[in-house]
């Protein structure tokens, strides 16, 4: 589709500029200063921001007049810490105050949980706190609820704070005590929430005129680590419910463009719970991967998704069917080093052979030493890519190699 008019890419990716620059369609990067001298030597447009300011002199009207030479018509954001302002831009751009709502509700945990609560989803106890003692409070009516007996093992209560992306700040307690070894003051206010059984698993859903256009299930083996897509035959014959509540999350949340980053909860009983949502790239390279699994930019088709003006032949050409059996599975592991001194990268000989070993981003370490109390699990060293057309394999090679020191002293 040609037109002159240009997405606002919020936050700074080298993949998103260059799946933009293969569309041959205007776009504007809007993103911190350190990134502008590079954005200039490389003729890339670009407007510097701080989006952890929001007041008089720094606000979506003043962002909206630096951002009219470049006649742009919606905002996509990157990263967790963009959606607010592309919820800010789109309200005015599209002149909805909705939009600028629904970016609010994408941002708390505790918001979200309470609209997918109200459009019947099946979600876990939750309530917001503020203090340690609010969550023993939180515990124990976990324990009556679940006819806890005295000497019997506490129900679990995961910690999150309303807005940080993926796990970081997420802390599981399964004790009493570990409420007070684990939980600081800083963590407050934040959410509470019970223990979802079942196997997590995430969706990524195109979205345009309010109906999934593609649908991708993504197969979590280790959360935080590894996965892998599509999903394998046990997830993927559960499509059809997956999809429907997919279909009732778009619906209740009145999301109309672009995509979307859920995940859900799966018992054997096929009960799905509802996680948390996402309305950006989600993490873990999914994107990389479906792009590899099914032979499209995702990032390209999130831009073609969020567009309003975008056709209904335009999306029907650039999307594969998602229904049809794919023999082609993506994985990646992320490396994080264990605690202790680092001072060397070793890569096994049986990885570099194997059939499914595609390539991997691990780098010589300079000496250090990597900490024990690292937030969520740390900064990954690296990723180690997979492919290949059975995914029992596949999943196999992702819990061995997750077990397997990269790095050493």
């Amino acid at each position: 589709m040609k037109t002159d008019k240009a997405v606002v890419l919020l936050g700074w990716s080298a993949q998103a500029i260059e799946s933009a620059q293969k569309m041959d369609r205007p776009y504007v990067v809007v993103s911190f200063e350190d990134f502008e001298s590079y954005a200039k030597e490389n003729d890339i447009p670009f407007v510097s921001w701080d989006f952890n300011h929001w007041g008089d002199q720094s606000n979506s009207l003043i962002l909206k007049e630096k951002l009219a030479p470049f006649n742009p018509s919606f905002a996509i954001p990157l990263f967790e810490e963009t959606v607010e302002w592309a919820g800010a831009l789109n309200t005015l751009y599209r002149d909805d105050p909705r939009i600028m709502n629904r970016a609010f509700l994408f941002r708390n945990k505790a918001m979200m949980k309470r609209k997918a609560l109200l459009a019947g989803l099946r979600v876990g106890l939750f309530e917001e706190v503020h203090s340690k003692d609010q969550v023993h409070k939180f515990m124990d009516r976990l324990n009556e609820a679940n006819l806890v007996l005295p000497g019997e093992e506490d129900a679990w209560v995961h910690l999150k704070p309303f807005s940080a992306a993926g796990t970081v700040g997420h802390k599981l307690l399964r004790t009493h005590d570990q409420i007070d070894e684990k939980v600081i003051e800083k963590d407050f206010p934040c959410l509470v929430e019970s223990h979802l059984p079942g196997q997590e698993f995430s969706c990524e859903a195109f979205i345009h005129n309010g109906k999934i256009r593609f649908m991708n299930i993504t197969e979590y083996v280790k959360l935080g680590f590894s996965n892998y897509i599509p999903a394998g035959p046990a997830l993927q014959a559960k499509r059809k419910e997956i999809r429907k509540v997919m279909q009732l999350l778009v619906d209740a949340f009145g999301i109309q463009y672009g995509v979307i980053h859920p995940e859900w909860f799966l018992t054997e009983d096929n009960t799905l719970s509802f996680g948390e949502v996402a309305c950006r790239i989600p993490g873990g390279h999914i994107f990389e991967l479906i792009s590899k699994a099914y032979g499209f930019d995702a990032i390209q088709a999130m831009i073609l998704c969020s567009d309003p003006e975008t056709t209904e032949e335009d999306v029907a050409k650039f999307f594969p069917s998602d229904e049809d059996p794919v023999d082609n599975y993506a994985g990646s592991l992320m490396i994080y080093p264990k605690p202790g001194k680092v001072s060397k990268l070793t890569i096994p000989e049986e990885l570099k052979e194997d059939p499914y070993f595609e390539n991997h981003t691990l780098t010589e370490p300079m000496e250090h030493k990597v900490p024990e109390d690292r937030e969520g699990f740390g900064n990954h060293y690296g990723t180690v890519f997979f492919r290949g057309s059975d995914p029992d394999r596949m999943a196999e090679l992702l819990r061995h190699y997750k077990d397997v020191d990269f790095y050493q002293g």
